[in-house]
């Protein structure tokens, strides 16, 4: 097919995954970004899609309580489809405890398990949907993750035209609440010296004039810079040219305040200047207090 047709082909994200692993988040946040949604339609159903001849985007949220969903079935139409849409399979899941938790907060039955414990549902269903685990674009592992975060990844990953290239998603993140599960490059600012431990910085963030000038002052920091660019300028097209949609790079800290902020500011910025797409958030300065798993009041009705 030539690039002209490509480009002609209606965009389609097929949101598939574990229940309670925030399909239906996704699905709200695609269509604030734009996308037509349409949750949970029977397979048979997909043929039709086109039949408006719409260039809006599709957003399409397929699980196992579809009356007709067969792992073969789905991926089948999917192959259809592909002539007519330029199809983005997009996967949710978590780890087990995380969904078994999300299913005790809510008190709702697992679809694949309404009358056992919500882990045998679990089971059954993250055996039955690996097929399409292995066959997603993206996937996404939500177990850490809160509503805000998903929006922002989504954000990141479908905000941009695919014909336009690569983008690159730069996060700071704290590495006493975990590591990024979605980062590709990860980068330990650990080693500079510390703006926490200087009682007029500390109140204040990586942002911050003084917090970054106390960062810079640092003799390691600016060899580092210049050495984490100069793998960046090699490794950036490679990845490219493999056919990434978008690169997470993720750089740490203790608490996510200070080094790392100031740090991932400044990585956006060189790769901005060398002409790359670079979105930038800072995971744990703007965490939201008190905002809930991205578990869902809906993720589960009937």
């Amino acid at each position: 097919m030539t690039v002209g047709s490509e480009s002609m082909r209606r965009r389609l994200v097929l949101v598939t995954g574990m229940s309670g692993a925030g399909r239906s988040t996704a699905l709200k946040e695609l269509e604030d970004l734009g996308f037509e949604a349409i949750d949970n339609i029977p397979l048979a159903m997909l043929d039709g899609l086109d039949a408006d001849r719409s260039d809006r985007p599709l957003a399409v949220g397929i699980d196992t309580r579809a009356r007709d969903f067969t792992v073969p079935g789905l991926l089948e139409r999917m192959t259809g489809a592909a002539p007519r849409f330029d199809i983005v399979p997009l996967f949710l899941h978590a780890d087990d405890e995380y969904l078994t938790q999300r299913y005790r907060e809510t008190r709702r039955r697992h679809p694949m398990a309404p009358d056992d414990s919500p882990i045998a549902g679990i089971e059954r269903e993250r055996q039955l949907l690996e097929p399409l685990r292995r066959a997603a674009d993206t996937v996404i592992d939500t177990s850490l993750l809160t509503a805000h975060d998903l929006r922002r990844l989504l954000r990141a990953r479908f905000t941009s035209d695919p014909q336009e290239g690569m983008s690159i998603f730069v996060t700071s993140f704290s590495f006493r609440l975990g590591l990024p599960r979605e980062a590709d490059l990860v980068f330990d600012m650990r080693f500079l010296s510390n703006p926490h431990y200087v009682a007029e910085l500390r109140p204040l963030t990586g942002r911050d004039e003084a917090v970054g000038a106390h960062i810079a002052g640092d003799p390691d920091f600016a060899p580092f810079l210049e050495g984490v660019g100069e793998l960046l300028w090699k490794l950036l097209p490679r990845y490219a040219r493999e056919g990434r949609a978008y690169l997470t790079i993720a750089v740490g800290c203790t608490g996510g305040r200070h080094r790392s902020v100031f740090t991932a500011e400044e990585l956006a910025r060189l790769l901005r200047e060398r002409g790359w797409r670079a979105t930038l958030t800072h995971r744990d300065l703007e965490e939201a207090p008190g905002e809930p798993s991205v578990a869902l009041e809906t993720e589960n009705s009937p």
